[in-house]
């Protein structure tokens, strides 16, 4: 597969999410991707997964690159999410967009020199994949509302502790978290909605700019 069709493939994927969280695009993310999954660390080599953002930090600097497995980059270039999304790409395509949210959520923060913590990138990745598929579920079919999607997405989805580790628990917490939050959003802003409303990209947007503890409280609050 190509760096073009690499681009093609993501590109739609940060465009959606850069829409919906009105972020800049300097930053493409295609041009830290990487594919050959022996350029991993070993743990994550030997884990078998298929995205995985690494950050190695140096004095004054940062280098990024986000791995995506190959093979579902071919898969997602094949059956297209953003014509089409279905349960048979719908794993593939929460995977990547995981890796677009990651990457674009570091990107967002390095800019104002913030530095993030792996809560605050799955919490973030969590809601996105929420609201993303959201947006694309009622794009691709107005007449239709995926009151589905969070309990997929929540309360069917598993964590792999042999992926997650000792971070099992920080997943959970994220999942928790985002769970809440998004049901919150369906209730107020997206139910019976035909677009996203204004007062739901609002609620968005200022989300996703408050720091960890603050969004933590706002969930807590208001989820």
């Amino acid at each position: 597969m190509s760096e073009a069709s690499h681009g093609a493939v993501l590109d739609p994927l940060q465009d959606l999410l850069a829409g919906i969280y009105d972020l800049p695009t300097d930053y493409r993310v295609y041009d830290f991707l990487f594919t050959e999954r022996e350029r991993l660390p070993s743990p994550a080599r030997e884990s078998g997964t298929d995205e995985q953002l690494l950050v190695l930090d140096e004095p004054g600097s940062a280098a990024v690159g986000l791995f995506l497995d190959a093979q579902l980059l071919e898969r997602l270039a094949s059956a297209n999410p953003l014509e089409a999304l279905n349960e048979g790409n719908l794993a593939d395509y929460w995977t990547a967009l995981e890796g677009v949210s990651h990457f674009l959520y570091l990107a967002w923060n390095a800019g104002f020199d913030r530095g993030v913590t792996l809560l605050e990138l799955e919490l973030q990745a969590e809601i996105d994949k929420y609201v993303a598929s959201w947006w694309l579920l009622r794009r691709q079919d107005p007449e239709r509302h995926p009151a589905e999607l969070h309990h997929l997405l929540f309360e069917r989805t598993t964590i792999d502790r042999r992926l997650a580790g000792e971070r099992a628990e920080l997943y959970r917490a994220a999942n928790h978290y985002a769970a809440r939050f998004c049901r919150r959003l369906e209730r107020q802003f997206l139910a019976r909605a035909a677009c996203m409303r204004a007062e739901a990209l609002t609620e968005l947007r200022r989300f996703y700019r408050l720091s960890r503890e603050c969004k933590v409280s706002h969930i807590r609050r208001y989820g």
